[in-house]
């Protein structure tokens, strides 16, 4: 419980080290609440922009695209239009996410436009072009992101992050309009747009952040009108969405009875098959019908009902544990986000290190730097076999390789490719006649291997979890969720405790919801904090309770320094609206900027900021300049701090003069 008559002290960290009251210059601040949660009303009543659209952007790791619905007609659900170029045997309803830039830096194209365009360029040429693709994950791996943070092209040239998601991000706003201006006959403006981009719902709030900060370069809205984007979570997305399948709609994969007309007894591969000739029969039409009463599936769920949504992409898994509220079928979390970075990129990384095994990493490493596109080829090869894999298949899959491949080795080492692959020893790959990798099923499935294994060791810790018992259905999403390999894995393990259920356009899952979600974002109600947050302050000294090193004697007054007040704890549940509320007041009556540094936790009970475990993770600046200052010389600011959307947001108010202060909320810049 903090002391609110103390006086001002000087209370944040700047250094987990160095006690904070001693160090010059800081803003002080000590708390004048004592902690905990109310429920703000008001915050229900918020003025609800009109919009007359909500475009949805799936910006994935491997592919990307946008849905929209106009809120006039929410049940109808349009795909964008499909994409120039394309592979074969691969849906071409998103476009790959990659992003090419001219030598001079500009935008270029995106998508197969950017990937065809880099590939026919003379390779001389092609050195001097900026060609990024699967750059999303590093949102996800870097430790500290910031504005700054570099991402580096296929000819290892370095360019900051925000600038190519911004390219990115503009590319779908302009796609969308002009897609939106043609259907209405005239200019569609982007203040008619709500935007909701889906971010992987384990990202940390920087990554978040950074995403938004991104939308904003891009055009999509303002710092000032913030409102106008919605950061959506990918599984939580694909959740609102499964929750009105139809049967037709759906492979149960525990089904006894026949689904989609065939039973049980045929494969998961051909029972697959069947789907995917439904869809590429559906797929002329772009527009969803998303029906407004509840699914099949959904009608057997009672009050309290649980299941778990899978979404395995490109980049990461990411599951979550919803349960149902009726009448209204509002979600609440029971479990915070979980996952890892194991989507079908593990499967290619696996690919790459068998090419080191086969042709020597110092090979593979020169031949990705002096031909870039030719590589880019080789991967774009192996994405369509890689497709082809399945439990029960008995014939070997070719990878062709680039000529530039088998010429620049044999210019490399002096040998050939066919006397590599001899001297290798490496089963199960042969050498083809026709200038071909041919791989056993066996050896192929072994690269799924590694992934396929993280993620049902996963899902099996997430099983363990009190929380998580008694699971009705388990839905796998997400362009992995593709793989007769994963179904089969999943199924296997986890078929006896729930229904593993895979809806049919399993790509545009997430797209989908994340457009329902755009048109009722007060759907989830109850969300679980992935992390512990609290700011440092001071507190009373007391004996024998608090350490002698924490002691400050300032003007005659014993403070505990380095003190972790808690805003909330790593999966407490809270509820959408849910605000927890703290005073401050400024260190001197002159003070017209506060800043408040936030940290975080994994850990549930931290009792200081110098913990091991516990992290400068942000900001929170109150600006008063603009408030009158003619008010008396103790002023108390009331911070109120939102936990229960998809990111932390907060507001201030001067409580002498009942005025809202300037507040800002940084996990990026600090």
């Amino acid at each position: 419980m903090s002391e609110s008559e103390g006086g001002a002290a000087d209370a944040v960290s700047t250094s987990t080290y160095s006690s904070p009251a001693k160090s010059l210059g800081d803003p002080g601040i000590t708390p004048l609440s004592p902690s905990h949660i109310v429920k703000d009303s008001d915050a229900e009543d918020a003025v609800e922009q009109l919009f007359l659209v909500v475009v949805a952007i799936d910006f994935g790791t491997t592919s990307s695209g946008y849905a929209y619905s106009f809120t006039k007609e929410p049940e109808c659900i349009h795909v964008m239009r499909r994409w120039e170029g394309g592979d074969p045997g691969v849906s071409n309803q998103k476009t790959p996410t990659t992003i090419l830039l001219t030598p001079e830096r500009k935008f270029h194209s995106f998508g197969y436009a950017a990937r065809d365009f880099y590939h026919d360029l003379d390779p001389n040429e092609s050195k001097h072009w900026l060609y990024f693709e699967k750059f999303k994950m590093k949102l996800h791996t870097t430790g500290n992101l910031t504005m700054e943070t570099d991402l580096t092209a296929a000819n290892g040239k370095k360019v900051k992050a925000l600038e190519i998601f911004a390219y990115a991000l503009q590319f779908f706003k302009e796609q969308a309009l002009k897609e939106l201006s043609d259907q209405a006959g005239s200019d569609f403006e982007n203040t008619e747009v709500r935007w909701v981009i889906t971010v992987p719902a384990i990202w940390k709030q920087p990554a978040k952040q950074f995403m938004r900060q991104a939308a904003y370069k891009a055009g999509m809205a303002t710092p000032e009108n913030p409102e106008q984007l919605i950061i959506a979570l990918e599984p939580e997305a694909a959740s609102i969405y499964c929750r009105k399948l139809r049967l037709h709609q759906m492979i149960d994969l525990s089904s006894r009875a026949p689904v989609n007309g065939y039973s049980p007894s045929d494969t998961i591969g051909t029972g697959f098959t069947q789907a995917k000739e439904h869809v590429r029969r559906n797929r002329q039409s772009r527009t969803f019908l998303v029906e407004n009463v509840i699914g099949e599936i959904w009608s057997e769920l009672e009050e309290g009902d649980r299941y778990i949504v899978v979404d395995s992409g490109g980049g990461t898994v990411d599951m979550t544990v919803h349960q149902i509220r009726l009448p209204e079928g509002h979600l609440k979390e029971l479990y915070k986000a979980t996952g890892g970075p194991y989507g079908s990129l593990g499967v290619d990384y696996e690919f790459e290190k068998l090419l080191c095994k086969i042709f020597g990493e110092d090979f593979i490493e020169q031949f990705k730097i002096k031909r870039p596109a030719a590589w880019v080829d080789l991967m774009i090869a192996f994405e369509s076999r890689k497709r082809a894999a399945a439990p029960d298949r008995t014939n070997p899959l070719n990878i062709t390789l680039p000529f530039s491949f088998i010429d620049y080795y044999k210019k490399f080492r002096g040998h050939s490719v066919e006397h590599a692959l001899r001297k290798s020893n490496v089963d199960f790959v042969k050498w083809s006649s026709q200038g071909m990798l041919r791989m056993s099923p066996d050896a192929m499935n072994a690269l799924f291997k590694p992934t396929i294994d993280q993620i049902v060791q996963h899902l099996s810790d997430v099983f363990e979890k009190p929380e998580v018992t008694n699971v009705k259905f388990l839905f796998l999403v997400g362009g992995f969720a593709e793989s007769p390999l994963l179904q089969q894995a999943v199924q296997g393990a986890f078929g006896s405790r729930c229904r593993v259920i895979i809806p049919q356009d399993v790509g545009l899952t997430i797209l989908k919801g994340a457009v329902l979600f755009g048109l009722d974002p007060a759907v989830i109600k109850v969300r679980r904090s992935p992390l512990t947050y609290g700011v440092g302050v001071l507190n009373r000294f007391v004996e024998g309770k608090h350490p002698p090193e924490k002691l400050l004697v300032k003007d005659g007054t014993r403070w505990c320094t380095d003190v972790f007040d808690k805003f909330i704890s790593a999966d407490q549940s809270v509820a959408l609206g849910e605000t927890v509320t703290r005073s401050y007041t400024p260190a001197k009556p002159s003070q017209l900027v506060i800043v408040i540094n936030i940290y975080s936790s994994e850990q549930d009970n931290v009792s200081f900021i110098t913990e091991s475990g516990v992290k400068k993770c942000g900001t929170l600046r109150l600006d008063l300049t603009g408030t009158d200052a003619s008010v008396p010389n103790r002023r108390e600011i009331k911070t109120l701090m939102q936990f229960g959307d998809t990111e932390i947001k907060a507001m201030a108010i001067d409580v002498a003069t009942s005025k809202s202060v300037k507040v800002g909320i940084d996990f990026l810049n600090y």
